[in-house]
């Protein structure tokens, strides 16, 4: 049994876009389809129910080569199936990240729970806990409560970039590197993520709009350097080909040229940056400690 992940909007707005499906019969699981549309109607982000999809389907296809069947049974979340789950991600190799085993455990729980909202929940020592949880209102007193099934997650430590490794890689982006070493790291300091980056828009003035919509689709203002501004205004008369729609970043080479830039289309770049210059460990998150590292002896 070969399944699959799709996108539908045939469904409308109280349906989730993305659906599991059996691939040569073309029929829907139902219980995760189930867990997605009441995700859906929760107004989670597209993003979000994309996640869980993916995370039910590694699942899907775990318990499909064991059982030969998709459907799942009550007497899955009362007996070991999570812990065997567990276990057989930690048999890959390389292993998963320890927070992306939990988030796939946690996904998955969540989805037989609300398929059998009455069924107990195991408990696995060195994997559970128990606790006392206060009520929401903090009157009472706090009842006892047994955690979710996860590992130990270690604590990451994002190390900024050193000089020898940000100087090449600054060099690859022709615009900053005109501008200068303190006003390209002005501009490496403004507090946009790759999301934000990439759902900025141009107004019909030719400006830049200083607002993009977040998860739960709530506006967000960035505040934005005056070098920002700058760099943004060069890009604009000088490289942004004209005429390609709202989106400020966009694709400019290949036959997608002028199409929205995607989050696939950015870890593209800073791939063929990595190989150009080869530092390895060049991505943006750390690119822009980079920036703030440069700056933290001029202010000490």
């Amino acid at each position: 049994m070969t399944f699959q992940m799709i996108h539908s909007t045939d469904g409308g707005n109280a349906r989730s876009p993305f659906r599991i499906i059996e691939q040569s019969t073309g029929h829907e699981v139902d219980w995760i389809n189930r867990f997605l549309d009441r995700e859906c109607v929760c107004r989670l982000a597209k993003n979000t129910l994309r996640s869980y999809a993916m995370d039910l389907l590694h699942f899907l296809r775990w318990w499909a080569s064991l059982n030969d069947s998709d459907a799942i049974t009550e007497g899955a979340l009362s007996a070991t199936v999570l812990l065997d789950y567990l276990r057989f991600q930690a048999g890959h190799h390389p292993q998963p990240a320890a927070a992306t085993t939990n988030r796939r455990v946690g996904v998955v729980e969540r989805a037989l729970r609300n398929e059998f909202p009455d069924t107990p929940s195991p408990f696995a020592p060195r994997f559970h806990n128990f606790y006392r949880r206060r009520l929401p209102l903090g009157y009472g007193r706090p009842r006892p409560a047994q955690s979710r099934l996860r590992v130990k997650e270690p604590k990451r430590i994002v190390m900024p970039l050193s000089v020898d490794e940000g100087g090449p890689l600054l060099v690859q982006f022709p615009h900053l590197a005109r501008l200068g070493h303190r006003r390209s790291d002005a501009v490496a300091r403004t507090p946009l993520q790759r999301s934000h980056h990439l759902k900025l828009r141009r107004c019909l003035t030719g400006r830049v709009a200083d607002s993009v919509r977040g998860k739960g689709n709530t506006i967000r203002c960035l505040p934005l350097a005056s070098d920002t501004v700058l760099l943004l205004d060069h890009y604009l008369r000088l490289e942004r080909p004209q005429s390609c729609g709202p989106a400020l970043f966009v694709s400019l080479k290949g036959s997608a040229r002028g199409v929205r830039m995607t989050p696939a289309g950015m870890r593209s770049l800073f791939r063929h940056h990595r190989r150009a210059t080869g530092i390895a460990a060049a991505h943006p998150h750390r690119f822009r400690h980079y920036a703030e590292f440069r700056t933290m002896p001029s202010t000490s």
